[in-house]
């Protein structure tokens, strides 16, 4: 049994939900997940999955405890640690993993993960070479 189905038995368990409302908040899930680095908003996603941006707004809240723009943003951070790990430089990684400006990239990712994007890379890069 994969992941994905495992979440869906879970998520139908605790919300009893039909089948459609899980269909669309997974397929958000995954199109947020596929496009992270690309300049996403809730009425683009609602009309990718046919239905009103506040009904998938609640859906997305309902299931993940997120909306899809905290989720996004999660995604990206994750991502940006990655780039960041692999050597990129910090302005390539911001433009890579979604954001618009390394200097909100940069206030966001100190916010988020306690350390400047450059000082995460250092310790990154210690930790590897140690």
């Amino acid at each position: 049994m994969t992941f994905y189905q495992r979440e869906i038995i879970r998520i139908r368990s605790i919300c009893y939900s039909n089948k459609r409302q899980i269909e669309a908040v997974i397929g958000t899930r995954n199109y947020i997940n596929s496009n992270f680095d690309q300049e996403l908003n809730l009425g683009l996603l609602s009309r990718i999955r046919f239905t009103s941006k506040f009904h998938l707004l609640r859906l997305f809240k309902k299931y993940y405890g997120l909306t899809p723009k905290q989720y996004l943003t999660d995604k990206r951070i994750e991502k940006a640690k990655e780039f960041l790990k692999e050597g990129l430089a910090v302005t390539e990684t911001c433009f890579a993993s979604g954001f618009e400006t390394p200097s909100s990239f940069s206030t966001l990712f100190k916010c988020r993960v306690g350390l400047a994007p450059s000082e995460f890379q250092k310790r990154a890069t210690f930790t590897k070479s140690v």
